[in-house]
């Protein structure tokens, strides 16, 4: 499909046009790189580790996970931590975004047991970390929810709330004195819609058009409530910032029409203004487009009320406004459209958006993964989206990165970052969009969920048939040391665009 291309090279050309480019970082800004629990640590069952959800998948479906791979060990940075934080040092990084796992320090997800070791090992993380003057980034859930409390009903059960209320403030307890910047979740799109698919944890809850709108709304309420424990117990005391991580794809419209237009719009708002629009914005609540939709889907369905549930005035106040940063993950983008004729399907989000049309341009370029498509200009104008709607938010950009095969020789990877960060510097120079930070993801290859090992988006090589799982630096990682050291672009690996 090439009929968008003129379009998008225009789009890609407006970046060059004007005064030359920007390619110095400014003052103060962090770079950084990220990891998450459950694909990096391995050690499942050992040292007191509870069973988590993706555990209890991945045992019972192992036809859900691409050669039927486990996390069992992964990179085994449980034991191999140390080498991480070397790894991250040589880089030169500013800090290192990890997750904490659930099951690890509370094995029944709840306060009747505290597991020591998992304490240990993460008070042990954080303090080589700083002993290499890299800032720990904590991630308090990226998706591996402790099994005990799936059996209950998992984020669908509102006491999902209180649960991890106790869970934060474990943690600001435990590691807040050192811990200065927390996000609470880890992309809560990709965990909501992730409960109405067969082959994401827990796999046995497949309730399309109820689950994800159930899960999104406890999920909104557990964020705000660690936030506003934050606030009231341990800010004064600890001096950090709480966040939340939201996963955004740009949305190009496939024509200027109205109809295009107002598509790509709405999957913008069904996809990241569902849980940024309720904390971000000056109204909050839910989208205006998704609360219509919705309840009008209802409604000719049969039912009395909105499958989307309501918050109530309380809950709204309480949910908007908590925050200290935006955290935001981006990899790609995607071409957006009105179906060519009105289609109704079974009871679904999808459907709820009104079965919009999402495609990529053949043009564009990919790795791994058909879906992951390099398309630099996007990165500018997510920032410039979130920017515009929620009051010039700080963001960091907490996930960010390339997949291939593995190769030591990245060169794609390398062109990766130096054009998505070149999109990055064109947003704070030319569009006054407050970006704090950038986290390539990731520091080392590592078990991508469904996908097990068969893409790999480290700037290290770990060879997963190895027991000791040595990490390799790429030659992407050579150049990212380059460009903080510089703090500028290294020009010769900038696109080439023709005005």
């Amino acid at each position: 499909m090439h009929a968008t291309a003129p379009l998008l090279l225009l789009l890609a050309a407006a970046c060059s046009l004007g005064a030359p480019r920007n390619t110095s970082f400014p003052q103060g800004f962090l770079f950084g790189a990220s990891s998450a629990a459950y694909q990096v640590e391995g050690a499942w069952n050992t040292s007191g580790r509870g069973e988590s959800n993706w555990d209890r998948l991945i045992h019972r479906h192992p036809e859900c996970i691409s050669n039927e791979a486990t996390a069992d060990v992964a990179a085994d940075s449980y034991h191999k931590y140390q080498e991480d934080v070397r790894a991250a040092k040589e880089v030169g990084f500013d800090f290192y975004r990890f997750s904490i796992s659930w099951p690890r320090i509370m094995p029944q997800g709840n306060l009747s047991l505290i597991n020591q070791d998992g304490i240990d090992y993460y008070n042990n993380l954080i303090n080589a970390l700083l002993a290499n003057n890299i800032q720990p980034v904590v991630t308090m859930f990226h998706w591996d929810l402790p099994q005990s409390l799936q059996d209950l009903g998992g984020l669908m059960n509102p006491a999902i709330v209180d649960y991890f209320e106790d869970y934060a403030r474990l943690l600001y307890t435990t590691y807040g004195d050192r811990v200065k910047l927390w996000t609470t979740f880890n992309e809560p799109y990709e965990i909501s819609v992730g409960l109405t698919s067969a082959c994401e944890a827990p796999a046995d809850l497949v309730s399309p058009g109820f689950g994800e709108y159930l899960a999104m709304h406890n999920l909104l309420k557990a964020h705000a409530t660690a936030y506003r424990l934050y606030d009231r117990e341990f800010r004064r005391r600890q001096g950090g910032k709480v966040g939340i991580t939201l996963s955004a794809a740009w949305a190009v419209p496939k024509s200027q029409s109205a109809a295009d237009l107002e598509a790509a719009e709405r999957y913008l708002q069904f996809t990241v203004g569902w849980f940024a629009h309720p904390i971000f914005s000056q109204e909050g609540d839910y989208p205006s487009v998704m609360k219509e939709r919705v309840a009008r889907n209802s409604k000719a369905e049969g039912l009395r009320r909105s499958r989307l549930p309501e918050f109530g005035p309380e809950w709204v106040d309480y949910i908007k406004g908590s925050y200290d940063f935006f955290g935001l993950n981006h990899y790609t983008t995607k071409i957006l459209s009105e179906p060519a004729t009105a289609t109704v399907s079974q009871i679904s989000m999808a459907n709820d958006m009104g079965n919009l049309v999402t495609e990529q341009d053949d043009a564009w370029p990919y790795g791994a993964a058909t879906y992951f498509r390099y398309v630099p200009f996007g990165m500018r104008n997510i920032l410039k989206w979130v920017s515009e709607r929620y009051n010039g938010v700080d963001i960091l950009i907490t996930e960010n990165g390339w997949c291939d095969s593995g190769e030591l020789n990245d060169t794609m990877r390398t062109r990766f970052y130096v054009n998505y960060l070149a999109a990055v510097l064109d947003a704070i120079y030319l569009d006054n969009v407050q970006v704090i930070g950038h986290a390539a993801w990731s520091l080392i290859d590592n078990f991508e969920w469904a996908s097990g090992y068969s893409m790999k988006f480290g700037l290290y090589y770990v060879d997963f048939n190895d027991p000791d799982r040595p990490r390799v630096p790429k030659d992407s990682s050579k150049v990212y040391a380059s460009m903080i050291k510089n703090r500028s672009l290294p020009e010769e690996y900038l696109d080439k665009v023709e005005e």
